[in-house]
């Protein structure tokens, strides 16, 4: 049987404000996916689904956890505040599946349910500031570039858009908002009304009526939505409004007006809009070409113009830059290898250059962020220098040791066929798979999620170490002299079940103990009972 993917958006997080269909499709939904704080705001309609809650930046392993239970016949409610299609989860469902050959005809059903967006839900806490031409903009830099950003906020405040700032600043995001108010203050002046929304309709709502200058006094967070006025934006009354302009067109205080709307397009009304023009606007004066007699003609001219199409005037496109995204990737010299060569690393740099980031990670790899609208050929130039590439994210990275400068090499051959096979694979939560060869152990194997150890002639077999924390601890001994030829078919079929069985964000460690076996092997909770005290930092 096929299973349904229910995309919702809930409104800003009142009941009051989900709409009919909303509660409908959360109530005959059989799970619930979402974003922790959103599965509260919603917990009121729950009855007896199964819920499935991530951390905030797990969106990716949301959706894809998403469309596995709907392919496995589950009705699945993907749940977003606001709308669903405005920076929610609806496209990135879309992505999922795209990547899967879905198709709709033959795929699970998908139902996108429209919810309140913040730009609206704030703007009605506002009094009108969104009455005329408006946009949305996302401040967060996580997935797209910032230098692509502040091209929008640059247009958008040229433009004379009303503005609202999605995701403004988080405790570690903080320059974003105050670079954006320098672009506005460009064009904008200091007393442009602006408006703070905070947990619109939620019990901490908070409100603040502020100005492009001072806005940055105020408490500004990622619940904020800042909406930014145009020129004509005024306060009145504790209200902010933009006004729509009808008082060119009205007499707003007459009870007959000169001009009704059927009669407005009319030449003799607007003679500015559709008059006959021997020279468009905007183009120079010893740049002659055809009269044009219409404001079609004006339009499709300049169009032609935008996209390069003007073959006659063998010019360029006035918009001709590609769009750049953050392309991420981890680089090394090999499985066993841990030398760069000089060479490499001025490929490095060149391919990253001075807008790109750098960072070594303790897994043996670097980390790079580079934006670029080619991925291809950033792939090709590092492959051409001889780098080991490899996914970052919610993936499996082999972390192996150099044994010992090569010399003790019998392993290194299964090293390099694990990460043949697993290197890369899409995972529930980003998972380390240490070897060592020897038993030694020097490069800390036993201290990874699953860990194997090349001691006389086998493998001995560790899992689910808990890597970081205050009871972190190494994993469990869970089998002794497991032969070469199987230890790649063992860990197979560990990370597959893994795959297919573990929830979105969840660590191998607390898989393992939540499902008590692992193809085959038992867990046994081998942590010492500790009190733990509370840290001098709070955590």
């Amino acid at each position: 049987m096929k299973g349904k993917l229910l995309v919702i958006g809930f409104g800003p997080g009142s009941y009051e404000h989900i709409t009919k269909r909303a509660r409908e499709a959360i109530q005959e939904s059989n799970i619930i996916i979402g974003y922790k704080t959103y599965v509260e705001l919603i917990e009121g309609l729950l009855t007896v689904q199964e819920v499935i809650s991530t951390g905030m930046t797990e969106e990716v392993s949301r959706a894809q956890e998403a469309v596995k239970q709907a392919e496995n016949g589950k009705k699945v409610a993907v749940i977003s505040s606001g709308d669903a299609g405005v920076y929610g989860m609806a496209g990135l469902i879309y992505e999922v599946l795209i990547e899967k050959g879905w198709t709709r005809e033959t795929g699970v059903e998908v139902e996108i349910i429209p919810g309140i967006s913040a730009i609206n839900s704030c703007a009605s806490l506002l009094g009108a500031p969104v009455m005329h031409d408006a946009c949305t903009i996302s401040l967060s830099d996580h997935l797209t570039p910032w230098t692509l950003i502040e091209k929008r906020i640059d247009a958008a405040a040229q433009a004379d858009f009303v503005i609202a700032l999605y995701n403004p600043k988080s405790g570690r995001r903080t320059r974003q908002i105050v670079e954006a108010q320098r672009i506005l203050l460009k064009y904008r002046s200091p007393d442009t009304p602006v408006g703070l929304v905070k947990s619109a309709f939620r019990d901490r709502q908070h409100v603040v009526m502020t100005n492009l200058k001072d806005m940055l006094d105020h408490d500004i967070g990622m619940l904020t939505t800042v909406l930014i006025g145009n020129s004509s934006t005024f306060f009145y009354d504790g209200l902010m409004i933009t006004p729509r302009g009808y008082q060119r067109k009205y007499t707003l205080t007459g009870k007959e007006q000169a001009l009704k709307p059927s009669q407005r397009l009319k030449k003799e009304a607007e003679p500015w809009a559709l008059e006959q023009l021997d020279q468009p606007v905007g183009v120079p004066a010893n740049k002659k070409i055809k009269a044009l007699s219409s404001s079609k003609e004006i339009a499709e001219e300049a169009l032609k113009r935008i996209l390069g199409e003007n073959h006659e005037q063998n010019e360029k496109p006035l918009i001709s830059q590609p769009i750049q995204s953050i392309f991420e990737l981890a680089v090394s010299p090999g499985v066993a290898n841990k030398k760069f060569t000089p060479q490499q690393l001025m490929v490095l740099a060149e391919t990253v250059g001075e807008e790109g980031d750098m960072e070594y990670s303790p897994d043996h790899h670097i980390k790079l962020k580079i934006a670029t609208s080619d991925p291809d050929s950033v792939i090709e130039k590092l492959n051409a220098a001889k780098f080991l590439l490899s996914p970052v994210g919610h993936v499996l990275t082999v972390k192996a040791c150099d044994f010992c400068d090569g010399e003790k090499k019998d392993s290194i051959p299964y090293a390099e066929e694990l990460q043949q096979k697993l290197g890369g694979m899409e995972l529930p939560k980003e998972l380390k798979l240490g070897v060592n060869g020897c038993g030694m152990a020097c490069y800390g194997a036993v201290k990874d999620d699953i860990g194997i150890v090349y001691r006389k002639g086998a493998f001995d077999l560790f899992l689910g170490a808990k890597t970081a924390g205050r009871n972190a601890h190494a994993g469990q001994f869970v089998a002794e002299g497991i032969a070469p030829d199987q230890i790649v078919g063992v860990i197979e079929g560990i990370i597959q079940e893994y795959k297919d069985k573990g929830h979105p964000n969840e660590r191998f460690h607390k898989f393992f103990k939540r499902v008590k076996q692992v193809n085959g092997f038992e867990f046994k909770d081998i942590t010492p009972d500790l009190k733990i005290e509370v840290a001098a930092c709070g955590d």
